[in-house]
């Protein structure tokens, strides 16, 4: 069995004394991992770096077995963000959800398109956070466990919506949400697609919101807490916005 495809790398793990277990989003196979002969060696360590775009080849006796993988790199992208700190934390933070969080083998070309535009977004202008919270929140609408934002779960109306029920992922309005507002989320306007000028606060919300449901995610399908990296990111985001200043 073997087929080829383009795949955008999520890790690279060392394997014995030069190969490497690379893992893969490919478009149109989805979540791919395979041993690279020579993949851990130093001329072909910039290769497998995450978030660079590749050529694979795959092959495998049979279709369950690791099966042997083969690249060449058609986009450097890590590359250009080496230098970036929070950029570089955003894109290993999304490749770690993806790795943990989509089933192996399962083709997800709507995803995989959605995270190599976010890859060519990040740090591009003011708004490239914003579009990483936007990026959970579609991964999570892939996974199904989109959130439902159109109206009140409780009361109907689709106005004043600020709180998103953490166990329905449904919108919530401040009058109905008032008595249980301490245990509801706060929802982002820019959720609702407001185009105000966002703050760091309408950012924290919107990847507290994200990250709730991420996590719930995996628990449900028995794959542990959420990487670390993703931790990481949020984590520098607010010391980056605490230090600058900015929203």
């Amino acid at each position: 069995m073997n087929w080829s495809d383009e795949g955008i790398v999520l890790s690279a793990r060392k394997h014995g004394e030069s190969a490497a277990i690379v893992t893969l989003l490919t478009r149109t196979n989805g979540r791919y991992s395979g041993l690279v002969h020579g993949g851990s060696g130093s001329r072909a360590r910039g290769i497998y770096q995450t978030g660079n775009l590749v050529s694979a080849d795959w092959r495998a006796r049979l279709s369950e077995h690791l099966g042997t993988m083969s690249c060449e790199l058609l986009r450097p992208y890590s590359a250009g963000l080496m230098t970036e700190r929070l950029p570089l934390l955003a894109l290993i933070s999304a490749g770690a959800i993806l790795e943990r969080l989509l089933p192996e083998r399962e083709p997800h070309p709507e995803t995989f398109e959605r995270f190599q535009a976010l890859i060519e977004s990040l740090g591009d202008g003011p708004d490239w956070v914003t579009g990483y919270v936007h990026w959970e929140r579609r991964l999570l609408e892939d996974l199904g466990y989109g959130l439902d934002l159109t109206a009140c779960a409780a009361t109907g109306t689709t106005d004043d919506l600020i709180y998103v029920s953490p166990r329905t992922g449904c919108a919530v309005s401040a009058g109905a949400g008032a008595p249980y507002s301490d245990k509801l989320l706060k929802l982002p306007a820019f959720f609702l697609g407001s185009t105000d000028r966002m703050t760091r606060d309408d950012i924290r919300d919107g990847l507290r919101v994200t990250g709730h449901f991420l996590a719930r995610c995996a628990k449900d399908a028995n794959a542990g807490d959420l990487p670390a990296a993703r931790a990481q990111f949020v984590d520098r985001l607010r010391r980056d916005a605490t230090i600058s200043g900015n929203p």
